[in-house]
């Protein structure tokens, strides 16, 4: 994380300004704190900021009124409202007047830096592609590949629908940002997007969080908070991973869209939602569904539409745009010259078969722009799997015994992160041995 990266905090409770201080800076923000809105304005004149977090109830000035002062003189400027009074109407009014993030009080400090994170990509995302030597791809997505084209063509038609729909494929694939994209492209964008990650709900905390609860409704329930589908009504909630949802959450989930009613944990008002279910997976649900590991009522109200998202490799060209983007991206926000890359170190990236996908790639280019000391990437600045790689066959009988443990070897190695030690270990052979393998893999005879 860099040091330059900086945040404004504003909220007038100061246990609360400490805390945001605490967890930020010791994941290497720089943050400024201040406990009013009028507090705030000069240092936004004076400073520059990432990111901009404010409470939403405030004496005097309001956090929206602090986000419609960001919004008419400081417009690429990421902002994220906290409040201890979540609201539906008070989530509407804060997305509607530019606020990226809305996160309701308390939080988790893997809630607030999630949420963060989620803010500066996308301000750090908007900022390149608005850069005249970034090549730009439709509904802010890079590409512009056959297959990628066949994903903005679902994800148009997903946009002027409100059918539910399910967005597939291999994990780093970007099924985030293409439900984003149809959110957002659609006639709820005013409305909040929220995302819900299905595989880190216990399942004892899914209903309070999905539906929210009241006051003294269990053990630790000092106040009434709002769950994930009051705050989304009007617009989209996201449901990342749905496939590892347990059996309890799929009932839950179920009965929500079935009816579109909810009650909070410990009340029995019925509350009506309006929310666009986007749900995403990188299983296969209909194998799940015949396996009896997933519902098949809840399949079949969520793949109304579906989108399968094609893996990295299968997207061509598009790789060197996306190499161009994300060096671009990480040059800037580490205010370093942009390396260009060698004909052969390119060779070898268009080789590789990309297991871990576009974030695979985008954690390479971060840490290839963070460690070089020249201007240009050459073929010794990739781990070794890449250096070695060979491309993925598209037969499984019609290759040499040497190319199959070719292939194998570089997988484990990316698998591993390129510990050498640990991918000898899932080999079954010494690190000698694989040192020896990986020098005839570098050979022109193999």
């Amino acid at each position: 994380m860099s040091d330059t990266i900086r945040i404004l905090a504003v909220d007038d409770s100061r246990s609360t300004l400490e805390v945001l201080k605490r967890n930020l800076e010791s994941n290497g923000y720089e943050v400024q704190t201040c406990s009013r809105v009028a507090d705030a304005l000069p240092l936004l004149e004076k400073m520059d900021f990432e990111l901009v977090i404010t409470d939403y109830r405030m004496p005097q000035a309001t956090g929206l009124d602090l986000i419609k002062h960001i919004r008419e003189n400081h417009r690429d400027l990421e902002v994220m409202m906290i409040t201890g009074y979540p609201s539906i109407s008070g989530a509407v009014a804060a997305i509607k007047d530019g606020a990226g993030e809305y996160l309701p009080k308390p939080f988790t400090t893997e809630e607030l830096l999630s949420a963060v994170e989620r803010a500066l990509e996308r301000s750090a995302r908007r900022r390149v592609l608005e850069s005249p030597d970034t090549p730009v791809g439709r509904f802010g997505i890079i590409g512009s590949s056959p297959a990628m084209e066949q994903v903005y063509s679902r994800i148009a038609k997903a946009a002027t629908s409100s059918a539910n729909a399910l967005i597939s494929g291999e994990s780093g694939t970007g099924k985030e940002l293409v439900a984003r994209a149809v959110h957002y492209n659609s006639d709820r964008r005013a409305a909040p997007f929220v995302p819900v990650n299905c595989t880190a709900i216990p399942d004892s905390l899914v209903e309070s969080e999905l539906f929210g609860h009241v006051k003294g409704a269990f053990t630790g329930a000092k106040e009434a908070r709002a769950g994930f589908f009051e705050i989304a009504h009007g617009g989209s909630i996201f449901l990342d991973e749905i496939g590892d949802a347990s059996p309890n959450m799929q009932a839950k989930l179920l009965r929500v869209i079935q009816s579109k009613e909810f009650c909070k944990v410990g009340s029995s008002h019925v509350h009506t939602v309006d929310t666009r279910i986007l749900a995403a997976t990188h299983q296969n649900l209909k194998q799940m569904v015949d396996e009896g590991s997933f519902r098949e009522d809840l399949y079949y109200r969520i793949d109304v539409l579906d989108i399968p998202i094609p893996t990295l490799a299968e997207r061509g060209d598009d790789l060197i745009e996306l190499i161009t983007h994300f060096l671009a991206k990480f040059s800037k926000a580490m205010h370093r010259p942009m390396p260009e890359v060698s004909d052969e170190a390119l060779q070898a990236l268009r080789r590789y078969a990309w297991p871990g996908n576009i974030r695979e790639l985008e954690n390479l280019m971060q840490r290839l722009v963070v460690i070089l000391d020249h201007d240009r990437v050459e073929i010794t600045d990739l781990p070794e799997a890449m250096r070695f790689s060979l491309p993925r066959a598209t037969g499984t009988h019609d290759r040499t015994l040497a190319e199959v443990e070719f292939e194998h070897i570089s997988n484990v190695l990316a698998m591993v992160g390129d510990n050498k030690t640990r991918a000898a270990e899932i080999l079954g052979i010494n690190r000698k041995t694989l040192r020896e393998k990986l020098k005839r893999m570098a050979s022109p005879e193999v």
